[in-house]
């Protein structure tokens, strides 16, 4: 019986399939069923293995002109014309001892051929070199070693992760997912590279993207955020609490501080690779209230009874 596995079958390409056309079909099915996206379940696991092992053998071109001229001997060995499967059934040189190593393909488990080699050397020819009561010896030759690789993925991370570094989860194109120990104080567009967790053994390469913040605008090393003041706190002053990337602190606010006036918080920027930090702008809103009570409209009544304060005095001048 031919049991050759069908690597071409697994991978759901046809025969022909270029090397970039098996990459892609491979990192399509490595996602579907890896066990990190299917954990607990034992067909998704059988299944990454067996696309891991199809992978193996057709991305190498020697290993799959290999297989390719294996499978293609058995095919022949089926579809001969006058081939009598009963009658040959128990014969010695019957060429399915070769294409039903372990009911898997040789190709495949190292571990499997090599015990199986042990029980034919007539198993390692194709079907035309054997001949009755003759022995063929053949080399096997040795897979290569799969080159190492570098590749690169990026990673977007808001700022407060950024600024403070941290183990992070990441889920890469070939279907790995790897935790890792991210630095602080990285910036966008920062390439961080992890060694041998690459392809093969080659490193992988982050590019780092700072998502936008609601609040905080990075310039370089400089920090730009607006806070909303009401007309009281612009006229009267005081001690304000204000968000930076450190969390709150205090800032004084002079009185009689205009919109759109800037107040500087120094060494509360971004830290700069030098060590030192950029300092944090502070830049004014005045905002009215929608709605106010009856008592706070009785208060601004009366202010406006006593205040001297005229707005609109240096454009009388023009009438």
């Amino acid at each position: 019986m031919n049991n050759l596995r069908n690597y071409y079958e697994i991978l759901g390409v046809p025969r022909n399939a270029s090397s970039d056309e098996i990459k892609r079909a491979f990192r399509r099915l490595a996602r579907r069923y890896h066990p990190d996206v299917n954990p607990g379940d034992k067909v998704a696991e059988e299944k990454f293995k067996d696309i891991n092992e199809a992978y193996e053998i057709l991305s190498d071109d020697g290993r799959r002109s290999q297989y390719d001229q294996f499978s293609r001997a058995v095919n022949n060995k089926y579809t001969r014309p006058g081939f009598n499967r009963t009658q040959n059934r128990n014969k010695r040189n019957d060429f399915s001892q070769f294409a039903n190593i372990g009911s898997v393909n040789p190709f495949g488990d190292k571990n499997r051929q090599s015990s199986q080699q042990t029980q034919s050397r007539t198993r390692t020819g194709s079907y035309d070199d054997y001949r009755a009561g003759t022995t063929k010896t053949t080399k096997v030759a040795t897979p290569k070693s799969p080159s190492k690789r570098d590749v690169e993925a990026r990673l977007t991370l808001p700022l407060e992760k950024a600024y403070r570094g941290g183990r992070e989860r990441i889920r890469l194109e070939d279907g790995r997912s790897l935790e890792v120990e991210m630095p602080p104080h990285m910036v966008d567009g920062q390439r961080i590279r992890l060694r041998n967790q690459g392809i093969n053994g080659g490193d992988l390469y982050l590019k780092i993207t700072v998502a936008r913040h609601p609040f905080f605008d990075i310039q370089g090393a400089d920090i730009y955020c607006q806070l909303p003041l009401s007309p009281t706190e612009a006229i009267l002053g005081g001690s304000i609490e204000i968000p930076t990337i450190d969390g709150l602190v205090k800032m004084t606010v002079p009185n009689g501080v205009k919109a759109g006036q800037r107040l500087r918080l120094a060494n509360k920027g971004y830290p700069r690779s030098s060590g030192n930090r950029g300092d944090q702008f502070v830049e004014v809103q005045i905002v009215l209230p929608a709605e106010i009570t009856p008592e706070e409209k009785a208060l601004y009544e009366k202010l406006r009874e006593v205040e001297s304060f005229n707005p609109r005095k240096d454009i009388y001048q023009y009438s």
